[in-house]
């Protein structure tokens, strides 16, 4: 099996990441087929130790900087994130290192003979999907190259993610807000009641600061799993060097909580967000003293320090400024509008947005669109791309300053074209639009 077709068969499943929200009904979905395909494989997940870290927003991040940290502490750490910005890869790390494409070709003929057999003698179970197919595949790898520890992101929910069959050292619950609406749920409560069904019996729980309903929600299934809660923002809190709640690039932050507290931490993320999610990610670290393993300060703050996330208010490059940003709701896309309103203040800003077909648009352009002096609406090459005319038609009850761009590449050159040097060209609405403005720029690593 070569390389093309080890993906052709990955992607020869059902893919949740190229369908709409309508195809995702939870009763396509449950976690006795995944386990039942990962036994064929060896159980490879009970191989190794994990933090499992689910949410709406901030997962990514989080999980990178605990991956980062638990790196520099030595240990050797899996990363499973999705979804990947310029190559499969990048879904499957260990130690940074992304997974050889040999690596890929290897896994996938044994888990083909084994899908096989599941899906003919356990059709009652359904059909495996290209999610569920992935997370067997990094298991396997980190199962098979030893890992320590592995750092799981969720790809959807939680409690019927492909992910939920491992039992975490530490449970992650990053901020929730409305998205997917037609999976898990149309109030905060029931999307957080997905999220929360990461928590286990007897285990630890780390929640980022939540709205009430969100929170409640977390509280009573802690509680009716006996599972040990820290609140980040009660338990433990963060301030900056600058005065609490800064949101500037690599301000020095203080982190404390129960286990002590850290000091001169240097989050090179940009925005109020990532401190909120750094200090996440330090609670996280720290909780882990209750499984036994202990990270000196050093550590954690080489970890976060050195931690790298492209796609999230990522500088591409200066005069004019380019900053690309996966923001993909209403509530990500208000945390961005803030962090360059803090970060870049009386910067005119020239907005490119795209976004997916089954997103909020109004929800997401009302917080973005009044921050740009000209918004160009375009669309990226993948299936759920939202139509540009629908976009505009909806932008155009916010501004007069508008126009259209068939793709990325060509909404860069009219961005380009309309801003000064010291403006800001602000790309935006889908991580699948950072992905190609990064590529229409000529950088396609991470």
């Amino acid at each position: 099996m070569n390389p093309i077709e080890a993906m052709n068969y990955i992607l020869s499943f059902s893919d949740y990441e190229r369908s709409t929200d309508e195809a995702l009904a939870p009763i396509h979905y449950n976690l006795d087929r995944v386990r039942q395909l990962l036994h064929l494989l060896g159980d490879p997940h009970w191989r190794f130790r994990s933090v499992h870290v689910a949410g709406t927003k901030g997962k990514g991040s989080t999980a990178a900087m605990i991956a980062s940290v638990l790196s520099c502490a030595g240990f050797r750490t899996g990363f499973f994130s999705s979804p990947h910005l310029h190559s499969f890869r990048e879904r499957i790390r260990v130690a940074g290192e992304l997974i050889h494409e040999e690596e890929i070709c290897r896994i996938v003929e044994q888990i083909r003979p084994a899908a096989e057999s599941l899906e003919r003698n356990n059709a009652n179970l359904g059909s495996l999907t290209t999610f569920e197919i992935t997370t067997a595949l990094a298991f396997r790898h980190f199962a098979d190259i030893g890992v320590d520890i592995a750092v799981l992101e969720v790809g959807l929910g939680g409690r019927l993610d492909a992910t939920n069959v491992v039992e975490p050292l530490v449970a992650v619950i990053t901020s929730i807000s409305l998205d997917h609406t037609q999976v898990l749920g149309t109030t905060l409560a029931e999307i957080a009641r997905e999220k929360a069904g990461i928590i286990k019996h007897g285990g630890i729980v780390v929640s980022a600061p939540q709205q009430d309903e969100a929170l409640d929600v977390i509280r009573d299934v802690a509680h009716d799993r006996d599972a040990k809660l820290f609140l980040v923002g009660q338990d433990w809190r963060w301030q900056s060097a600058k005065g609490y709640a800064d949101s500037s690039a690599a301000s020095p932050i203080t982190v404390s909580g129960p286990f002590g507290q850290i000091d001169n931490l240097k989050v090179p993320l940009l925005g109020e967000h990532q401190l909120v999610n750094a200090a996440t990610a330090v609670a996280t670290l720290q909780a882990l003293r209750l499984r036994g393993i202990e990270i000196s300060d050093e550590r954690i703050r080489d970890g976060i320090a050195g931690v790298r996330w492209p796609g999230r208010i990522e500088v591409l490059s200066e005069k004019p400024l380019i900053i690309v940003d996966g923001a993909h709701n209403g509530d990500s896309m208000h945390k961005l509008s803030n962090a360059i309103r803090a970060i870049f203040p009386g910067k005119r800003v020239i907005l490119v947005f795209g976004a997916s077909a089954d997103k909020d648009l109004p929800g997401m352009l009302n917080e973005i669109v009044p921050l740009a002096s000209h918004t160009i609406i375009t669309k990226s090459a993948h299936p759920r791309s939202a139509d540009t005319e629908r976009i505009a038609s909806q932008a155009l009850s916010l501004t007069n300053s508008i126009s259209v761009a068939p793709d990325v590449r060509t909404a860069l050159s009219v961005a380009h074209k309309t801003a000064r040097p010291e403006d800001i060209i602000c790309v935006t609405g889908s991580l699948f639009i950072v992905a190609e403005a990064r590529e229409a720029m000529g950088i396609t690593s991470v």
